[in-house]
């Protein structure tokens, strides 16, 4: 379903886009989920930490999730990096197939004491960090875990199809909201995934190509789905990277240093509403907000 947008232009922190049903009025019968696409660079921090605050009072938010695996200089996070996040007002944490970068190995014991990251599932690290995490909101409590894809993808990740029924059976009776997140190079992959998990879990979201799909939609057996959230950052570029560097590593042949992007910053995500008496899915959006 293709949702209309509003733009508002009263103010500097008003100035942004936001479906039109989630902006009407405080009064609401769901809980409501922000779950945001990779967030890329230090643009990309620095913009989620002056708007999201605003978002989630004017769009009556309860839970935000974010991908956080290029948070750090565009690949990997670090606690840094993190910290900031978590002061933006972001509930969970996902990462993805840069998680083994940058100084995240090194901290992960200090990540733990600030809670809710959550690293790939299925792929075999002895980083200290859970693979499912939870939050519990209003007496509903959520569940959120993330798979890595295995196709065109460099890290040696087990089957994400057969992780999840794993990671439904040991969990699944114990929250009300089972969300799960592919981060996956292949599309074909992931849509797999949403149809073999509909009717198990509430939530389906994909990362990691950093272009938003315009399928969202709930699935036949009650699942929210969208194929990829999108990416949290610069929009004038090549999925967050400089134009001019990428273009001279394509035509050339060559690795050069892929700056990140500025120009254009963008939030792109989905939001999701659930019946708090049912726990199911009702309605699931894109999400974009614009500088």
């Amino acid at each position: 379903m293709v949702q209309a947008f509003l733009l508002k232009e009263t103010s500097f922190l008003d100035k942004f886009s936001f479906p039109v049903p989630y902006a009407a009025g405080k009064m609401q019968k769901s809980l409501r989920i922000l779950y945001l696409g990779d967030i890329v660079g230090k643009p990309a921090r620095k913009f989620l930490g002056e708007r999201l605050p605003h978002i989630r009072e004017v769009n009556n938010i309860d839970l935000v999730i974010a991908n956080g695996e290029n948070a750090t200089s565009g690949a990997g996070i670090n606690l840094k990096s993190i910290r900031e996040l978590k002061a933006a007002r972001v509930d969970i944490i996902t990462l993805g197939d840069h998680v083994l970068d940058r100084d995240f190995c090194t901290e992960a014991d200090e990540v733990q004491d600030l809670g809710k990251v959550c690293m790939p599932c299925n792929l075999e690290s002895k980083i200290n960090c859970p693979k499912f995490v939870t939050c519990e909101i209003g007496g509903i409590k959520v569940g959120v875990c993330i798979v890595l894809g295995r196709q065109f993808m460099k890290l040696q990740a087990s089957c994400p199809f057969k992780k999840f029924d794993e990671m439904f059976a040991k969990y699944g009776n114990s929250v009300d909201i089972f969300t799960v997140e592919i981060h996956a190079e292949v599309t074909s992959e992931k849509i797999a995934c949403g149809w073999y998990a509909d009717g198990k879990a509430s939530l389906i979201v994909g990362s990691h190509t950093h272009v938003q799909t315009a399928d969202d939609c709930i699935l036949p057996h009650g699942t929210a789905y969208i194929t990829d959230l999108g990416m949290c950052g610069a929009h004038r570029s090549v999925i967050g990277r400089d134009i001019s560097s990428v273009l001279e590593s394509f035509i050339n042949g060559t690795r050069c240093k892929l700056a990140i992007a500025e120009e254009d910053l963008r939030l792109n995500g989905c939001i999701v509403d659930f019946d708090p008496t049912t726990k199911h899915p009702k309605k699931i959006s894109r999400f974009v907000h614009l500088a």
